[in-house]
């Protein structure tokens, strides 16, 4: 009985692994065909229309909706900022400390620090520039392709709450904490074409990058975490 139980266990460990290979797989395909559309500029009519279809008619300067749509899209667009996802990095780091699991916030710091070099040799590297087509809504410095907020948004929140539903054992809430963790994601992609800071491929493009880093950062915590070298939270789950 314990064998067959082991060779079941052996058995689903064996395809999760070759599920997640495959979804890696697709994304980094996904990544590689869009940022060769973006490079031939074959994206570029479809990403003015984008950007055009969220101005007001006859004024390229006016994003449509009211006032208080705008100032929400860049209270969403500062979740996805440096400060705000190096804090929230932070207190989740000096957590880990506190809980005594040094390892583990030794790993989520790398996770999440080599997610940012990511972002700024691919800017660097594809160097596309930033819209000019619509007046920008928030102040920029950097490369266009890709979308650095969207990249890091996804990095952040999506590697922290796969982490965190790590302590859960309750199926729902673990539900509730990725989704939570993906709707931010959206949102923060979703204002910077808003506010015409961003192509929408940038975004498309920082969005499959970032769950990408998420993903493989997540895969290599739970192995760290399946031969010891980093301590598992099992003492402090939550109901």
């Amino acid at each position: 009985m314990k064998h067959g139980r082991l060779l079941l266990a052996t058995a689903l460990e064996n395809r999760a692994t070759l599920l997640v290979l495959a979804l890696f797989a697709g994304g980094l395909w996904a990544f590689i065909e869009l940022a060769d559309e973006v490079l031939e500029g074959e994206t570029h009519a479809i990403d003015e229309a984008i950007l055009v279809a969220l101005r007001v008619p006859g004024d390229l300067s006016d994003p449509i909706g009211p006032g208080w749509l705008e100032e929400m899209m860049r209270d969403f667009t500062a979740l996805g900022g440096t400060g705000v996802l190096t804090l929230l990095t932070a207190i989740v780091v000096v957590f880990l400390l506190v809980a005594r699991l040094p390892r583990a916030a030794l790993a989520v710091a790398l996770a999440i620090g080599g997610g940012i070099l990511l972002s700024t040799l691919l800017k660097s590297g594809f160097d596309r520039p930033r819209p000019d087509l619509v007046p920008h809504g928030s102040i920029v410095y950097t490369a266009s392709f890709p979308s650095g907020h969207s990249m890091m948004s996804a990095t952040v929140y999506l590697t922290l709450s796969a982490l965190v539903s790590r302590v859960l054992t309750r199926r729902r809430l673990r539900v509730y904490l990725v989704t939570m963790a993906v709707l931010l994601t959206l949102l923060v992609g979703a204002s910077r074409v808003y506010l015409g800071v961003h192509w929408p491929t940038d975004v498309l493009a920082g969005w499959t990058v970032g769950a990408l880093w998420a993903l493989g950062a997540s895969i290599v915590m739970l192995r760290l975490q399946l031969t010891r070298t980093v301590e598992r939270p099992d003492a402090t789950r939550i109901e």
